[in-house]
């Protein structure tokens, strides 16, 4: 499925991103997932939003649709 304006959205996501992605598709909260992975609330806000940006996603929530869809996660 192609993104707004013709472009393709990237399914070739930094790991960090698709484990991000990952955890919250399990239904962590931005909170946990730092805590779990030692990093910020910040960083984990920065990844989520890179990744729905690569996917073509407006949301968090559609980034993990889609990141399902595609097989990602």
């Amino acid at each position: 499925m192609a993104a707004s304006g013709g472009v393709r959205p990237s399914t070739d996501l930094p790991q960090d991103e698709v484990e991000v992605l990952a955890l919250f598709a399990r239904g962590y909260t931005i909170e946990r997932i730092a805590r779990e992975l030692g990093i910020s609330e910040r960083t984990v806000r920065r990844r989520l939003r890179a990744a729905a940006d690569a996917l073509g996603a407006g949301t968090s929530v559609e980034a993990v649709v889609r990141a399902v869809r595609t097989g990602l996660i």
